[in-house]
């Protein structure tokens, strides 16, 4: 299984290219993930922040494989837990299917996005920083991992 996380935003700072590094490592071969990052809309006070957001929104529905599940990281999502995280990752296996985690820009992600998306997920109803979204996911990532194959991490 392939989860990829096609996200907003570039130059992170090196504490969250090393943490998402950290746990990407840590997961087997087959399930890895792969980061896609994506510009960040232009936004001024002439540029309308709506048109930001649709051209995001294009480049994102661009980088998605029509053949993979698609997951909005949406405020409004439903909430999982870390062992329903995990049944999700066991579905998805069982299901030969690959995963598109969609992580939008500073004022979220295109309605279309939305649209597309099979699963809407909230991390947490607090407004969370998008660099720390991309470290929280592959932890909470390799964490479901190791829940499924009873590695010892998560106790």
């Amino acid at each position: 299984m392939k989860i990829r996380l096609i996200a907003v935003g570039t130059k992170m700072p090196s504490w969250v290219q090393e943490g998402f590094a950290e746990y990407t490592k840590r997961l087997p071969h087959d399930c890895r993930i792969e980061l896609i990052e994506l510009p960040i809309g232009p936004r001024g006070k002439n540029q309308p922040v709506s048109k930001a957001i649709e051209k995001e929104g294009q480049a994102m529905l661009a980088a998605m494989k029509p053949q993979n599940t698609c997951v909005a990281l949406e405020v409004l999502g439903k909430p999982w837990s870390t062992e329903q995280l995990a049944k999700q990752m066991s579905g998805w296996r069982m299901e030969g299917q690959d995963v598109d985690l969609l992580v939008g820009g500073p004022d979220g992600l295109s309605p279309k996005c939305t649209q597309k998306a099979t699963q809407k997920w909230s991390l947490s109803p607090l407004t969370l920083p998008h660099p720390l979204v991309r470290v929280l996911l592959a932890e909470q990532l390799y964490r479901a991992w190791t829940i499924n194959n009873n590695h010892p991490y998560h106790k």
